[in-house]
């Protein structure tokens, strides 16, 4: 196959970022991406579902795309596929799942929207940020302030959007899914568990579970140099 044909395969990356963050999250792989593949970003702050954050990615996506979800953008990512899976032609989930809230998690969501409404936004609390990176980084001063940037500049009305977007059952979607998926998953995620991944990548037919060994739920953060190694390796054969 010629050269210029082979390279019009390549579709951009359309990146979506987690809860409360956003395009800086990767702004520690962003050249290494871009030497790879033309980057979007998508925007995920201005809806309160999963399904109307989808569709607006999709309003401004290019017409076919490398579709990359990390975290909550991971579901919002599951959805854009099912509402355009000829658009997608692979995928790229990131410490993210396909479970649906308990009706114990929607109840203590549905307090935290009420408090939230009521009280100053502050950023995310010293517990969540720790919580969001691995145990022996808690005390990373550098990287839970370069989260809690972004949690301010999101501010409280995204901060209530996002918590009002509540999480319905992928599962039984995933062997729908024919494109190729890479999923990532880090051993000492607090927030997300690697079962929860082995699950996704036992279903999706055409799929590579990739465990990160020392990183917490924050990969780009936290590893960025292994995730920008993964990735080129894994797109090196990806559409």
């Amino acid at each position: 196959m010629p050269e210029n044909d082979a390279a019009q395969t390549h579709f951009p990356l359309l990146l979506l970022p987690g809860f409360m963050l956003n395009e800086h999250l990767w702004d520690d792989i962003q050249d290494g991406l871009s030497e790879l593949r033309t980057l979007h970003f998508g925007n995920i702050t201005q809806d309160d579902s999963i399904a109307a954050m989808a569709e607006r990615v999709l309003e401004h996506a290019p017409a076919e795309f490398t579709l990359v979800g990390f975290s909550m953008g991971g579901y919002v990512a599951q959805h854009v596929y099912r509402l355009a899976p000829q658009r997608v032609k692979a995928l790229i989930l990131m410490n993210t799942s396909a479970h649906q809230q308990t009706e114990l998690e929607v109840a203590r969501t549905q307090s935290q929207v009420e408090l939230a409404k009521s009280v100053p936004f502050k950023g995310l609390t010293r517990r969540a940020l720790a919580a969001s990176v691995a145990p022996d980084r808690a005390g990373d001063q550098v990287l839970l302030a370069r989260l809690q940037t972004m949690a301010l500049t999101n501010g409280k009305d995204v901060f209530i959007r996002q918590l009002s977007a509540l999480r319905d059952d992928g599962y039984a979607h995933l062997d729908k899914v024919q494109c190729p998926t890479l999923i990532i998953a880090s051993q000492h995620d607090q927030m997300r568990s690697v079962a929860e991944s082995q699950q996704m990548a036992d279903l999706i037919p055409n799929s590579k579970l990739v465990v990160f060994e020392e990183a917490g739920h924050m990969t780009p953060l936290e590893a960025p140099e292994l995730v920008l190694q993964t990735l080129t390796e894994w797109l090196k054969d990806a559409p």
